[in-house]
């Protein structure tokens, strides 16, 4: 095995190159893209009025979209990211749905240094449930059907009137049929 001639281990490297390998050097690039992240979020962060203006749009197509059938967390989350690039449709959900939205519930916008954030008060939740997010230009729905409260009513009419009635019924409700196991394959009288 050769030895190479030179007993001196050093190698020639730049200063740029070892500041690039140095955890110092890496910790400042690192720095630098961030801060670089930050002064962007903060130039394009959505305005109050087109996060309003989107927050609106994104509730009316989440109402659009339960209007049938109610999904789970991950159904959800996929119509929240579709919501981005979509307008609501105007003939499916009525002035009456808006009027009522608008009637129970307030839709409130908070500024943030680097992002916005869109709230949603009612008289259930009373503390405010988070509905989006407005961050790099975009506004990011986070909404679901049961954050809204669309119907109202009293739970109880009277005052000590009990939320579960025990009632006992006193009509004859007849004699029970002769049901036996495996009842549809033969006749149950033989």
């Amino acid at each position: 095995m050769n030895q190479t001639p030179n007993s001196n281990y050093r190698t020639n490297e730049s200063v740029g190159k070892m500041f690039l390998h140095s955890c110092l050097g890496k910790f400042i690039i690192l720095a630098a893209v961030v801060v670089v992240l930050l002064i962007i979020a903060f130039l394009t962060k959505p305005t109050d009025q087109e996060m309003r203006d989107e927050m609106n749009d994104n509730i009316m197509q989440c109402m659009e979209m339960n209007d049938s059938i109610r999904g789970d967390q991950i159904d959800d989350f996929v119509h929240n990211i579709g919501f981005i690039f979509t307008t609501a449709d105007s003939t499916k959900v009525g002035k009456e749905w808006r009027e009522v939205f608008d009637k129970y519930n307030r839709l409130e916008i908070y500024n943030h240094a680097f992002f916005r954030t869109a709230y949603v008060y009612n008289n259930v939740k009373t503390e405010g449930t988070r509905v989006g997010f407005g961050l790099y230009g975009l506004v990011i729905p986070t909404a679901n059907f049961n954050d809204f409260l669309l119907r109202i009513g009293p739970m109880r009419k009277s005052y000590n009137q009990k939320l579960i009635n025990t009632t006992v019924i006193d009509a004859d409700l007849g004699t029970n049929p002769n049901i036996q196991e495996f009842h549809y394959k033969r006749n149950p009288d033989d």
